[in-house]
């Protein structure tokens, strides 16, 4: 018996031929990601950084999207190699690496996600996810085939150095966080900033010389639009919590009256 995975993000962005755009799932429910995974986005980023998620609910949402033509990312909270291993054996194809700021801290991170000779991942795929119990043929001499290696550049030092982590071995595609970015720049919450923006089309430009794909999260649209414009191959432009936090602010503006108003008629 054969098991065949799914393409990786790298592979999707390849084959696309337009921007990607994705869905930023933090609120660790299944259900959420279910939905997000069903709206006819292309990808979903499932987050461990700033959501409340462990190896447990991220397989959880794993499962939720699996039935749906969306390509799953996850981002580890750091580039630890025992938590990329463990992400990795859960059946993870795609995984983003956020606040990399050097070429040799992009190395260390993409050794962490493949089998020697290529790295130092730890092998256990008869017992994983990953292989699916030894029933994806040949998936240990494979590996490196079945998993993709995005890094984020979000820091002043990571801008300089852009083009050398983008160069390094084993990273497939480099995605740019213009908050964490613009509090590096002493511009905290102002990442559409003239000098934000401009550094993350100074990213776009070195990471483009070396031919790797670049992305970048822009929730306000006018934003988005002006960095695919600028070459951005995925973009992530939106996030369950955002979207319910939005969304529901709208409905009780829209329904509960201001002091002194007359309340609306019942249904």
């Amino acid at each position: 018996m054969s098991i065949l995975l799914k393409p990786t993000f790298r592979e999707a962005i390849r084959s696309a031929t337009r921007t990607l755009y994705g869905g930023w799932i933090t609120t660790g429910s299944p259900v959420a990601a279910e939905i997000m995974a069903g709206s006819g986005l292309d990808w979903v980023l499932i987050d461990m950084e700033h959501a409340p998620n462990g190896l447990e609910s991220v397989l959880a949402q794993l499962y939720a999207v699996s039935a749906y033509d969306v390509t799953p990312v996850v981002r580890v909270p750091f580039g630890d190699g025992v938590i990329i291993k463990q992400v990795l054996d859960l059946g993870v194809q795609n995984i983003l690496v956020p606040m990399i700021s050097t070429a040799d801290q992009a190395g260390r991170v993409t050794e962490a996600a493949q089998y020697p000779p290529l790295g130092r991942r730890g092998v256990g795929s008869a017992l994983a996810r990953s292989a699916r119990w030894n029933r994806v043929e040949n998936y240990l001499d494979d590996a490196a085939r079945h998993v993709s290696v995005f890094v984020q550049i979000e820091s002043v030092e990571a801008v300089d150095n852009a083009r050398s982590i983008a160069q390094t071995e084993g990273v497939d595609g480099i995605f740019v966080g213009p908050s964490d970015l613009a509090a590096s720049m002493g511009l905290l919450g102002r990442q559409s900033h003239p000098d934000v923006v401009a550094a993350v089309k100074e990213t776009f430009a070195q990471v483009a010389q070396c031919e790797k794909p670049f992305g970048v999260n822009a929730f306000d649209p006018v934003q988005a639009d002006d960095y695919v414009r600028s070459g951005a191959e995925f973009a992530l432009v939106g996030a369950d919590a955002a979207l319910l936090a939005r969304g529901s602010e709208e409905l009780a503006q829209r329904f509960i009256t201001s002091p002194g108003q007359p309340a609306p008629d019942s249904y």
